[in-house]
């Protein structure tokens, strides 16, 4: 088992800048992407970025490439998705995952979640 614990949401203007963080820990296999998703009220989850194990491949949605940066602490177990530039449109609940997907944009490829941290930008 693998288990998840998103932090650093919180509630800023647009503008600003915000780093979540993602802590890992349990069985995670070294072959484990590990990504961000985020779901805002009424909408669907949706991909943010993702990153693979060793780091050295990023994917990132269109909508926040440019701002948004994925990275890992391997000593710490620890993701991060640096947040720039937010936008109102960027309010939502901020999902971390990890597993072995075949397709980064797809939720159901990835086998474990954390419960999520909200995220809210005003304009």
């Amino acid at each position: 088992q693998v288990q998840l614990v998103e932090s650093g949401g919180g509630l800023v203007q647009a503008g600003d800048a915000l780093r979540l963080s993602c802590a890992a820990s349990g069985r995670i296999n070294s072959d484990y992407t590990m990504g961000w998703f985020r779901q805002a009220p009424g909408k669907e989850r949706v991909f943010v970025a993702a990153i693979n194990w060793s780091g050295d491949f990023t994917h990132n949605a269109g909508a926040v490439k440019g701002r948004f940066t994925i990275s890992r602490d391997y000593a710490a177990n620890t993701m991060y998705l640096q947040m720039n530039s937010l936008k109102p449109e960027d309010t939502a609940v901020y999902y971390c995952n990890a597993g072995r997907p075949r397709i980064y944009e797809f939720v159901n490829e990835y086998a474990y979640w954390g419960q999520g941290t909200q995220v809210t930008v005003s304009s």
